[in-house]
């Protein structure tokens, strides 16, 4: 999204602040052993997962908790956890690897290059301060043609979620997230995926494979 002789597209500073501006150390310190979506939406993005995920696939699970919604039925190679709290992700039967890591604060992680074969990160974008450098962090993990799938309902923390998101609807809530795939320049278009179960939280999912 820039050309020859342009500066590169920064989004005003403003998008991103919170109505709780204390370090997210201290919001995470106690673990929360819930789920923030119902569990027909839960079974939806399983189901997802299912269809797009190959098998024996190395996985980084992003902003990850004690649940990561993958199929159990399902073989993966490897399933790194990065998350906020450390008794979450030891409960998290899915995960092979797990790192305490705050992404707001530092969005660069310690992962390696062109490692993982599938990047997920489930109801968490919300609360991203620096969605674009994690962006494209994550498609540094990433293998060439490897797909980064991020999910969200209309539930979240209100005091910790960025105003922008707070501002917007829907239908911008997804264009913002193809916004934050496309500048940071490592993924090619992205798609729009709508599961929407009767009678459950709504689901919506923005994926993209790296160039």
């Amino acid at each position: 999204m820039t050309s020859q002789n342009s500066t590169p597209f920064e989004f005003p500073t403003n998008f991103f602040r919170r109505e709780d501006t204390s370090s997210d150390h201290y919001f995470y310190e106690n673990p929360r052993f819930v789920t923030h979506i119902d569990d027909g939406t839960i079974e939806s993005l399983t189901a997802f997962y299912e269809e797009a995920i190959p098998e024996n696939a190395k996985i980084l699970d992003l902003m990850s908790s004690w649940v990561s919604h993958l199929p159990k039925e399902k073989t993966n190679d490897e399933v790194y956890g990065l998350g906020m709290n450390h008794d979450e992700l030891e409960n998290n039967p899915h995960l092979t690897k797990t790192l305490v890591h705050d992404l707001n604060r530092t969005p660069q992680t310690p992962l390696p290059s062109d490692f993982f074969d599938v990047a997920l990160c489930a109801l968490s974008v919300q609360y991203l301060t620096q969605p674009v450098e994690v962006f494209r962090d994550v498609g540094r993990t990433l293998k060439s043609g490897g797909s980064f799938i991020v999910s969200f309902s209309h539930r979240m923390f209100p005091t910790k979620a960025v105003e922008v998101w707070k501002s917007l609807d829907t239908n911008d809530r997804t264009q913002l997230v193809g916004a934050y795939f496309q500048i940071s320049e490592v993924f090619d278009e992205p798609s729009l995926v709508k599961r929407e179960p009767a009678d459950s939280d709504p689901l919506w999912i923005v994926l993209a494979t790296k160039k």
